[in-house]
């Protein structure tokens, strides 16, 4: 069973800032949508795994780090649509719901700097990786997970290359998302059976 980001397991793990710089990806040679920063040891682990990919094919960074007013704004938003869509539902079972698609605050890996949504592009642009990057479970019927099925044989054969050199690199997959990717946050530390997350909000290193 998916352990999603608003787990009390996830929650509870404390994160014990290292105070490491956030760093631009292209001083890394990395492909990005417009400059993206991210901790300086997630920069290093994009540019590692960049090196394992075949010839002709390059990670793309599409997102890093995130500011608190913007995971806030994704999050109420989402938030607010499941709450319609669900007519009647908890509070706490939105917040469960939506933690399939975007972090609590507090928790929020992109915030940290630690996390990065990403795909693969080739000499004639992005691969088939089987939906758009931020596709909701409900827009993709569940095709957004990494683990799903209802994706072409191409696009699994692309979520597996995309997975294993990020693995090699050190960093972990929320399987919600496919295109989610992080290191140092406390999912990672969740997945790495860590006692902490090395990271807390950028903003206190900035």
């Amino acid at each position: 069973m998916t352990v999603l980001l608003s787990d009390d397991r996830i929650t509870a793990i404390p994160a014990i800032e290292n105070g490491e710089p956030l760093v631009d990806l292209f001083t890394r040679g990395l492909s990005t949508t417009g400059r993206q920063l991210t901790r300086e040891s997630v920069a290093d682990r994009l540019a590692l795994a960049d090196t394992f990919l075949p010839a002709g094919i390059r990670l793309h960074v599409v997102e890093g780090l995130r500011p608190v007013e913007s995971q806030r704004e994704i999050y109420d938003g989402y938030c607010a649509e499941l709450a319609r869509l669900h007519p009647g539902i908890a509070e706490a079972d939105v917040r469960v719901l939506a933690s399939r698609f975007v972090s609590p605050i507090e928790v929020a890996p992109h915030v940290a700097g630690a996390a990065v949504d990403l795909t693969l592009i080739g000499a004639h642009g992005p691969l088939d990786l089987g939906t758009p990057i931020d596709a909701t479970p409900e827009q993709s019927d569940g095709a957004c997970f990494f683990a799903a099925t209802n994706v072409s044989r191409e696009a699994r054969t692309n979520r597996s290359l995309l997975a294993d050199v990020l693995i090699s690199a050190g960093m972990v997959n929320y399987p919600t998302e496919w295109w989610h990717w992080s290191y140092g946050d406390r999912y990672w530390a969740f997945v790495e059976d860590r006692p902490s997350a090395v990271y807390g909000p950028a903003y206190s290193v900035r």
